[in-house]
């Protein structure tokens, strides 16, 4: 009765330890299914970046993705032939790549069309389930097709779902049958969330890249063109030189210089540094280009008209000076522009700090409006010897603002430099400012030619940003009265 008692026990023993070794053993597959995923995965994910590293301009990336993403599932479950196709969401193929890379396109849009009505890929997408095929001489889902072009004994067909809809169909061929296995269905199955965020990425990164090439070439025209509102050729005045120097920091950019002829033989000298940066300020700044221009010319616009008389215009000046109309007339620009984008343009909060001088070539007499724009310097022999400040507040920003008229003589040889807050607020690849100060270092020294001095501040300018990245445009117009032979 004992013994029997302790046979009985041994036998129950050794059951339970056989249901556990079994329960082991599954683990153990689990964990090596799982880990095979998630070498997969990781497989994926390095020819997905991979992918996105090497993708020259000419390759469609979501092509080389489907290749790539094609080829790695192969050479995991040692498929011989297979296919990846993309859906949209009436179940239309949008994309689609073979590993039978020289079938021609014709022969291979027939055989989708073909699979996706009858085959096994159609069932999948009906299903949404995988679909494993042990032996397609068996198997009613396996669609035989006239005159194939290679023996197909096994095939897997995994649906790429995400959120339950299904991105794309993966098929996997073998001409022996029984090759793919439950357990290579399995792994599949968990790698095809990973298959489905790399192709959603490159399809993502597909249309940013689209995007992004319209947006250039968009950008680009418009770089053009707001070249074009910079003048093509600076007046050539017997007794004046003259230098330029534009650096934007976007393709497009808020900063402008102009140099044209007024009535009377003046010269009209602008510079002048739209708030904010990017496309918005690119237009405002060819409108701020052309209504200056407009009205110094005495042309009307909307109604408003810049003639004036010397009763008007004297109150805007700081003392006695000259007042011939011819030359102070075109500085009412800088009011009837600044009420024009107040008014007209109130809802965007856009304004510009400008310098608005009238030179008279003959004498030398610069009369000048600043409205909140840097100071501009007068150079001479020993440095500077004239500081031009603002006179008035940045233009556009409220209308019916005072603007005072200032005069300033330059001498035969003196150089005035006009700049926008790109120089002295450009930063080193430590975050410092180039500063007013290092800038007014530079003038103080023995003076130049514009062009040579030109050079001696960006030299320094872009030596002191090195390898920063430019935040702001960078603009100077330098004119130097000459010095009688």
């Amino acid at each position: 009765m004992i013994q029997r008692s302790y046979e009985e026990n041994g036998i129950a023993e050794n059951q339970q330890l056989i249901e556990e070794l079994k329960a082991l053993r599954r683990e153990v597959a689990e964990l090596k299914t799982e880990k095979a995923a998630f070498q997969a995965q990781k497989k994926l994910l390095e020819h997905s970046v991979a992918t996105i590293i090497r993708a020259s301009p000419e390759e469609e990336m979501l092509k080389a993705t489907l290749q790539d993403t094609l080829d790695v599932c192969s050479q995991l479950t040692g498929a011989q032939k297979g296919s990846l196709f993309l859906l949209d969401r009436q179940g239309a193929v949008t994309d689609s790549i073979l590993t039978q890379r020289e079938t021609a396109l014709a022969e291979r849009d027939r055989l989708i069309g073909c699979v996706l009505a009858q085959g096994l890929a159609g069932w999948v997408y009906r299903q949404r389930q995988i679909g494993l095929i042990v032996d397609t001489e068996t198997d009613d889902r396996w669609l035989q097709l006239p005159n194939q072009p290679y023996t197909v004994r096994s095939a897997l067909a995994v649906p790429i779902l995400r959120n339950e809809e299904v991105l794309g169909i993966l098929t996997l061929l073998h001409p022996e049958p029984g090759h793919f296995s439950p357990e290579i269905a399995h792994l599949m199955q968990l790698t095809a969330d990973q298959i489905a965020i790399v192709l959603e990425n490159a399809q993502l990164y597909g249309k940013i890249e689209t995007y992004s090439k319209a947006l250039n070439y968009e950008l680009e025209k418009g770089r053009q063109i707001q070249r074009d509102f910079l003048p093509n050729e600076i007046p050539q005045l017997p007794n004046l030189e003259i230098a330029t120097f534009f650096s934007p920091a976007r393709q497009v950019a808020g900063d402008f210089y102009d140099v044209f002829m007024l009535p009377g033989d003046y010269l009209g000298l602008v510079i002048a540094d739209v708030a904010d940066k990017g496309v918005g300020a690119a237009l405002f700044m060819a409108l701020f280009r052309s209504l200056i221009r407009i009205f110094s010319g005495q042309i009307s616009l909307g109604g408003l008209s810049i003639i004036a008389n010397e009763a008007e215009l004297s109150i805007l000046l700081e003392s006695e000076m000259a007042t011939n109309l011819y030359q102070i007339n075109p500085l009412k620009a800088v009011a009837l522009t600044n009420n024009y984008i107040a008014q007209q343009h109130a809802q965007m909060s856009m304004f510009a700090t400008l310098f608005f001088g009238v030179l008279d070539p003959a004498t030398g007499i610069l009369t000048y409006i600043n409205g909140g724009h840097e100071t501009l310097f007068v150079v001479g022999e020993t440095g500077i010897k004239a500081s031009l400040n603002s006179t008035g507040p940045a233009v556009g920003m409220m209308p019916n603002m005072k603007f005072k008229i200032q005069q300033v003589q330059l001498e035969p040889g003196d150089i005035l430099i006009g700049y926008t807050d790109g120089v002295t607020e450009a930063r080193s690849p430590s975050g410092k400012f180039f500063t007013e100060k290092r800038l007014r270092s530079l003038l103080d020294r023995p003076a130049l030619l514009p062009s040579p001095l030109l050079e001696r501040i960006t030299t320094d300018l872009f030596a002191h940003i090195s390898n920063a990245p430019q935040y702001d445009d960078i603009t100077m117009l330098i004119v130097q009265r000459k010095a009688s032979d």
